[in-house]
């Protein structure tokens, strides 16, 4: 049977080998597309790891400046005392600008055991930052005032940076240093790794460090944890607050629910383009695989008729159009899995292994289930040819 079908699918050889491309091409793309989907999926069911809800981010520039730090500290000690006497506000962090939700990041390298590793997201952060997002704290302790007096360089980790440097080890107490290994790093607290581009980005390697007397100078950004009933006029409220502290400062109040639903929305563009790229693919292949088993239907209706003269029934000449079909979809397949397959032995852009193999198997039952409707209504149409019609038309 299958012997039959191939040597037949071998006669039509230049006309099977522009179907099999576009089935190629077709399984190609939605190869892509699936990666893509089952790569956000999978980034969409890992926490968050912060607590974004009622925490507004305040962007202020032309701060305060002197040369004498204590002024300096008392100054941003009292803006904080002032903005904590409103009733809606819970607490405030003053932080880096690479704030949750924004395309603002600082990376940089750490050394390790004399070998320096890249891509890691800096934070400057303050005692109050891991309460106002709610972070979670999986080992050690956060900053707090008694750090004021430790001589040694403190910082906290996130979970991704602990588990690429120690795997199940604890790193409470570990020396890490900076990216030129000058300055030494003692970890004093693991807290999990939050989704900070969204939610269907993934988590990235984070190491916080803690502000210092000098940080306010440069620094341009604090969170508010509000309460629920916060609403507009609390936020002109807020601002005119922070407007007549902060004279010369131009004040900016942004929230973080809204800064999350914008970067999902610039994550999203990408799938959605390649979606819609797909969806026309799909419909030209699928009208193209329809269009050539209509065609080959009526350039064989003799030999249809014959077979159906000599006793073969419609039912088998519908499942020999379905199968040629499904034959061909099979040799396509066998060579786009090769190219595919090759993603996740090279590692090509980083993702887990499992992410390819499901937009693999996702694939290949797609292309499949479209090449069974495709050719099963022409099988029909090729069943319902009579014989003694088909012969005196030859």
């Amino acid at each position: 049977m299958f012997k039959h079908l191939f040597k037949l699918i071998w006669n039509k050889k230049k006309q099977n080998f522009l179907l099999m491309s576009e089935i190629l091409v077709s399984f190609l793309v939605i190869f892509a597309v699936f990666t893509l989907i089952v790569y956000y999926y999978h980034n969409y069911k890992k926490p968050m790891g912060l607590d974004y809800k009622d925490v507004w981010v305040i962007n202020y520039s032309n701060s305060y400046q002197t040369k004498n730090t204590d002024s300096l500290n008392l100054f941003y000690g009292m803006l904080v005392q002032t903005i904590k006497s409103l009733p809606q506000v819970k607490d405030v962090s003053f932080t880096s600008e690479n704030t949750p939700f924004t395309h603002n990041q600082n990376t940089g390298g750490v050394t390790v055991n004399n070998k320096k590793m890249d891509g890691v997201n800096w934070y400057t952060v303050d005692n109050n930052y891991k309460d106002v997002l709610n972070m979670q704290l999986l080992d050690g302790r956060w900053f707090n005032k008694g750090d004021d007096v430790v001589k040694d360089r403190l910082i906290v980790i996130n979970s991704d940076f602990k588990e690429k440097l120690y795997g199940n080890g604890s790193a409470i107490g570990k020396i890490i240093g900076d990216g030129d290994n000058k300055n030494r790093m003692k970890v004093i607290g693991v807290v999990e790794a939050i989704k900070i581009m969204g939610d269907y980005a993934n988590t990235n390697i984070g190491l916080y460090q803690r502000t210092d007397t000098g940080s306010f100078r440069w620094l341009g950004k604090m969170m508010v944890k509000v309460t629920p009933d916060a609403d507009a006029a609390f936020e002109g409220r807020l601002y005119k607050t922070i407007a007549n502290y902060m004279k010369n400062s131009d004040v900016e109040i942004e929230h973080l629910s809204d800064n999350r639903t914008n970067i999902n929305y610039f994550t999203l563009v990408p799938m959605i383009v390649l979606l819609i790229v797909a969806c026309f693919l799909i419909i030209n292949v699928a009208l193209g695989l329809f269009g050539v088993l209509w065609y080959n239907i009526n350039k064989r209706r003799g030999e249809i008729g014959l077979r159906r003269a000599v006793g073969a029934t419609g039912s088998s000449v519908s499942a020999q159009l379905v199968n040629e079909s499904m034959i061909l979809a099979t040799l396509s397949l066998i060579l786009g899995s090769f190219f595919a397959i090759q993603f996740p032995l090279l590692n090509v852009f980083n993702l887990p292994a499992s992410v390819y193999i499901i937009a693999l198997f996702l694939s290949i039952i797609f292309i499949y289930l479209l090449v069974l409707v495709c050719s099963f209504y022409p099988g029909k149409q090729a069943a319902a040819i009579y014989p003694a019609v088909a012969l005196h038309e030859e």
